[in-house]
């Protein structure tokens, strides 16, 4: 009887654990505006960057709103929209945003803006990738001279592009050369310039932390594999004019795109972005 009870107890615990942790909202990273009507959106590098609280501070006036931004990286993001835990995700995943929409669950998709993929490395070059001609071309030669590359692992529009390079140069990255994070972007270069290894950073983030990574430098870039699109999305429960509807109106906006396209500007004496009308698809 004694161990049905244990049992019966313990059963209990997990359903409510489970069940807390199925309903339970996304923690914010950050919250903008103190309003009463509230909004939930996911994305990484804008949120981490800074974009989203400027784009959010000029959308959001006289709107009495709040804003919750969740910290997570595009397949995180998308899977929280996809769960109904956020109302709108700023992502950079092509392919499952296009599934996003075919199957029905987030719709309103809408191109906002680009930046692209750089890759970074060492100021020596070891595996001298600032010869290569491609991308690909490049990650060989990155595996074949068995040089430290940092690899974030965590699903995101940034890890599934890099798996996506190591699949077209018919390679299965493994070893102690090939480091994985499950960390952001920033985190992630740190630890690259810290190591001392090579690293598939978007260029806003580089703008933004360059000047710190003292044993980092740009080796490639301009190979159109490494162009970098963002698409904003909202949850198919939103209809007509829902708040969430009209941020996605607003992030393509004359006024949105200003903000987009001249942000980090007068801060690192470049933008950090480039329009939707500049983005190649």
């Amino acid at each position: 009887m004694k161990e049905n009870k244990i049992l019966f107890i313990f059963t209990v615990l997990l359903l409510i654990f489970s069940t807390t942790t199925l309903f339970s909202s996304p923690k914010c990273k950050a919250i903008y505006g103190t309003g009463n009507k509230k909004i939930t959106i996911a994305t990484g590098s804008p949120g981490e960057l800074g974009l989203l609280k400027e784009l959010v501070n000029n959308f959001s006036k006289n709107k009495n709103l709040s804003v919750c931004w969740v910290k997570a990286g595009s397949g995180k993001s998308l899977n929280l929209l996809k769960q109904k835990k956020v109302d709108i995700v700023m992502v950079h995943a092509p392919k499952a945003e296009k599934e996003a929409v075919k199957e029905g669950w987030a719709k309103k998709h809408t191109l906002i803006g680009a930046n692209e993929f750089v890759i970074v490395g060492p100021i020596n070059d070891p595996a001298g990738i600032a010869d290569a001609k491609t991308a690909i071309e490049a990650y060989k030669k990155i595996e074949k001279n068995k040089s430290i590359f940092m690899s974030r692992g965590d699903n995101s529009g940034t890890n599934k592009r890099e798996l996506q390079i190591w699949e077209s140069a018919n390679i299965s990255p493994n070893g102690n050369w090939y480091k994985i994070t499950h960390q952001f972007m920033m985190a992630t270069l740190k630890k690259a310039n810290q190591l001392k290894g090579y690293f598939m950073v978007d260029s806003s983030t580089w703008i933004v932390g360059k000047k710190k990574m003292n044993n980092l430098k740009l080796l490639f870039k301009g190979d159109p594999v490494l162009d970098n699109v963002y698409h904003a999305l909202i949850s198919n429960i939103f209809v007509g004019n829902s708040i969430p509807t009209q941020f996605i109106t607003f992030l393509v906006s004359q006024k949105g795109q200003s903000i987009i396209i001249n942000y980090g500007k007068n801060k690192y004496g470049e933008p950090l972005y480039k329009g939707a009308n500049k983005a190649d698809e």
